[in-house]
């Protein structure tokens, strides 16, 4: 599913009064990152593993990045990718919500996940929840560790998953159990029950 990197994220209008969002650049935003950094498209790519080419043309708005570059414009730029779809803080407003159903939530897929964002027309969240269907099936197909910023909790929805953590032995969790635990340690989570699995995480970005 492709989308226009400036629908990923939309922001609640100031005033509280209207509840129409708008959408955030998703290109200016990583432009603006870069620029805070001083840096120079060439530098950033460098940094983030990337083709010159591929970054100008995100920033641009001319392409709908991958979660793998997603995950590589982070790494590079030293912050978390739910830091990506969240813009500098500004004046704090009350009132708001955000109401979805099912099926309408933006999808990334990558080879291990399907990821569900919720909540995403909301800016200045204190978490990001998103649910994710587990396609994995192995650690041999994750490409090392997952690691971010902020704190996780994970709740099992279907299906049966096997938690991998840095620091801990493997546990496998089915439909009900959860658990929490500080993301920058390394997590990944497979599932090892003959359907894919489906979990909602809620990661901390505070």
């Amino acid at each position: 599913m492709t989308r226009d990197p400036r629908s990923l994220i939309r922001l609640a209008r100031e005033t509280g009064e209207d509840a129409q969002p708008e959408p955030l650049d998703l290109g200016a935003r990583v432009r603006d990152l870069r620029k805070e950094r001083d840096w120079t498209l060439e530098q950033a790519a460098k940094q983030a593993g990337l083709a010159r080419s591929t970054l100008s043309k995100i920033e641009n708005g001319q392409m709908s990045p991958t979660y793998d570059a997603l995950r590589k414009l982070a790494v590079g730029l030293g912050i978390s990718v739910p830091q990506l779809f969240t813009p500098p803080k500004r004046e704090q407003v009350s009132g708001r919500m955000v109401h979805l159903r099912d099926g309408e939530a933006p999808k990334q897929v990558t080879p291990t996940y399907e990821h569900e964002l919720l909540a995403e027309a909301l800016t200045r969240k204190k978490m990001l929840p998103y649910r994710a269907r587990v396609r994995a099936r192995s650690m041999e197909e994750f490409d090392g560790w997952v690691r971010h910023d902020g704190e996780e909790f994970l709740y099992v929805l279907t299906g049966i998953i096997r938690l991998y953590t840095e620091f801990y032995e493997p546990i496998e969790m089915k439909r009900g159990d959860s658990a929490y635990y500080d993301a920058t340690m390394g997590h990944n989570v497979v599932s090892v029950s003959p359907e894919d699995a489906t979990i909602l995480w809620v990661t901390s970005l505070g």
